[in-house]
C-alpha cells in the first residue's frame, strides 16, 4: 500500500512523523531482542534479505492504485514467519525507503504514514502469533487456519490504517474510496496464506536451514 499524495497534507503530516517514530522505537526494541537471541550478524543478514524481498515485492509484483492507496502483495506474514519480527520490520521500512528514494520520490512525504501502516500491523501480528501458536510449535507446522488468521490480521491492520489516514486527511467524504480500497485489498487474503504455507513447506524440507542464522529460530524449534 502507498497512501496517495495529497490525502494528508500540511500540518497534519506531523502526526505521521510521530506514529512512524513510535513504530521505529518499537522496531529498535525488537532488534535488540533479536541480537540477544541470535547475534548482530544474524539480524543484519536477515534484515538485508527482508529489505531485498520487500523492494522486489513493491517493484516487481503486480500492484494497482485503488481508491486512496494501492493494492500490493506485501507478504508481511511470510517475512515474519521465516525471518522474525525485527528483520521483517527493518526490511519493510528500508525496502519502502529504497523504493521512495530511487523510484518514487513523490511518495517520500507520505513515508511516515506508509511505514506506520506497514509496521504497526506487523507488531500486532507478532502479538497474535504468541496467542495463536502454542509454545514449542515450530512455524513449519502451522495449519492453514493459523496462517489465514495471521494474514487476515496483518492485512486487516493495513486496511484500518489506510482508512484512518484517509479520514484524518479528507474527512468522511473519503468513505467510498476507502470502501473500494478495502474490498480490493482483502482479496490479498485469498493468496497470502497459501504463499505462507507454500514457503513453510519448502523450508520444512530444507534441513540445512535448521539452526541457521538466516532464519528465525522459531521456524524449526
Amino acid at each position: 500500500m502507498h497512501i496517495e499524495p495529497g490525502i494528508v497534507t500540511g500540518a497534519k503530516l506531523v502526526l505521521s512523523y510521530a506514529t512512524a517514530a513510535t513504530a521505529g522505537a518499537y522496531t529498535l526494541k525488537t532488534a535488540f531482542d533479536a541480537i540477544r537471541a541470535q547475534g548482530a550478524l544474524s539480524l543484519i543478514a536477515r534484515s538485508a534479505i527482508a529489505t531485498a524481498l520487500v523492494f522486489t515485492f513493491f517493484e516487481v509484483l503486480p500492484h494497482m492504485p485503488v481508491g486512496v492507496s494501492e493494492v500490493h502483495l506485501i507478504l508481511g506474514s511470510t517475512l515474519f514467519l521465516i525471518l522474525g519480527a525485527a528483520p521483517a520490520a527493518i526490511g519493510l521500512a528500508l525496502g519502502l525507503l529504497t523504493q521512495g528514494l530511487f523510484f518514487a520520490p513523490f511518495d517520500l512525504p507520505q513515508y511516515g504514514m506508509n511505514v506506520t501502516t506497514l509496521l504497526v500491523p506487523l507488531f500486532g501480528l507478532q502479538l497474535l502469533a504468541k496467542r495463536l501458536i502454542a509454545p514449542g510449535t515450530p512455524y513449519v507446522e502451522l495449519r492453514y487456519t493459523q496462517a489465514l488468521a495471521l494474514s487476515t490480521a496483518y492485512q486487516g491492520g493495513i486496511v484500518a490504517w489506510v482508512a484512518f489516514w484517509a479520514f484524518y486527511g479528507q474527512g468522511f467524504g473519503a468513505v467510498s474510496q476507502v470502501a473500494t480500497f478495502g474490498v480490493a485489498y482483502m482479496t490479498v487474503i485469498l493468496v497470502e496464506p497459501l504463499v505462507d504455507l507454500g514457503v513453510l513447506a519448502v523450508a520444512k524440507r530444507i534441513h540445512a536451514l535448521r539452526g541457521s542464522a538466516l532464519v528465525t529460530p522459531r521456524l524449526y524449534a
